[in-house]
């Protein structure tokens, strides 16, 4: 059936990979993924805005980051279509420049700030960190950023202020995933003020030591690296502080598939599949190869699980 602008797709309407695969695709992926296998983290890199920065070992996996190719090209990112191959596609004429972000709500420095004017003060670093997607498959990125929570104290944030809200930018006319109601756009994402202020959580402005991809967030993105992927929002135009907890927007689109917290956890499977395995992307075999067990909050539990005490974390998922 061919659908038009004006149909509304819902999201549970929306097969992953994992639920479907016809036999074209399916081959297609195996063998795409298998090449991608053997490509080396070390390969030559496509031209790109290099980026000066310094390696942090602290908070980096001991994984074999995955191939530039596989970074750049197997994404979640539906404000440039639903296929994980549609955003590289579909983001290559993405104007980055120039660039605000607005910051508002519970706190005291607030105002329209150029993204010059967000990275000025801040050191950039790489971490190398694992990347879960709900569909169950992961990657290891070694992104390029800084702390969150550096950012967060520039605006000094009062003491209302119990969460921090993310908005992707809202631009139909340049990604055109958003001429369709999938999502009740702007895109929206939301963490805990004791979340966002923990030093794993990223803002990202590179990958491979240069500036990302269009298609992977640019020109400044969020990497929460213990909770899944959607929760890391793209493309942000607005940081606010807020009291209350704030409507996400794959939790206000479908609330018994995708809880606000998001943390990584085998316990709690998806309604439609298990999240106890998950596949490498890039790993031999491909979309056929070995699963591995998940690691709950995505091998992060040392770090963050205190964060979660006393909470029932099959409901509040």
């Amino acid at each position: 059936m061919t659908r038009t602008p004006s149909t509304k797709i819902l999201p549970s309407e929306i097969t992953p990979p994992e639920v479907f695969f016809n036999r074209r695709q399916a081959i297609a992926a195996a063998l795409a993924a298998g090449m991608a296998g053997l490509a080396s983290a070390e390969e030559p890199q496509p031209a790109g805005a290099k980026l000066k920065y310094s390696q942090n070992p602290r908070y980096s996996v001991g994984d074999k980051p995955n191939s530039y190719e596989d970074i750049s090209s197997y994404n979640n990112f539906y404000e440039f279509g639903t296929d994980k191959s549609d955003p590289k596609a579909n983001a290559q004429q993405f104007r980055t420049k120039p660039w605000s972000v607005t910051v508002a709500g519970e706190a005291e420095v607030k105002g329209t700030f150029t993204l010059e004017d967000i990275l000025k003060p801040h050191a950039l670093e790489e971490r190398i960190y694992r990347l879960r997607c709900v569909e169950a498959w992961s990657m290891i990125v070694p992104w390029v950023g800084f702390p969150l929570a550096d950012l967060v104290k520039r605006f000094k944030p009062t003491s209302r202020a119990r969460y921090v809200e993310f908005t992707t930018l809202q631009d139909p006319r340049q990604m055109p995933g958003q001429r369709y109601q999938i999502l009740n756009w702007p895109y929206v994402e939301g963490l805990r003020m004791d979340e966002a202020m923990h030093p794993l959580a990223l803002m990202v402005v590179g990958v491979y030591g240069q500036v990302l991809p269009n298609q992977n967030g640019a020109p400044l993105r969020l990497i929460v690296p213990w909770k899944y992927g959607f929760k890391s929002c793209k493309s942000i135009v607005k940081i606010n502080f807020v009291e209350r907890q704030p409507q996400t927007a794959w939790n206000v689109a479908t609330p018994h598939e995708y809880g606000f917290y998001a943390n990584v956890n085998p316990a709690v499977d998806h309604p439609r599949w298990s999240q106890a395995k998950e596949r490498r992307i890039g790993a031999a075999g491909g979309f056929f190869g070995k699963r591995i067990d998940t690691l709950p909050f995505n091998g992060y539990a040392n770090e963050v699980a205190s964060l979660y005490k006393g909470m029932d974390l099959t409901r509040f998922y």
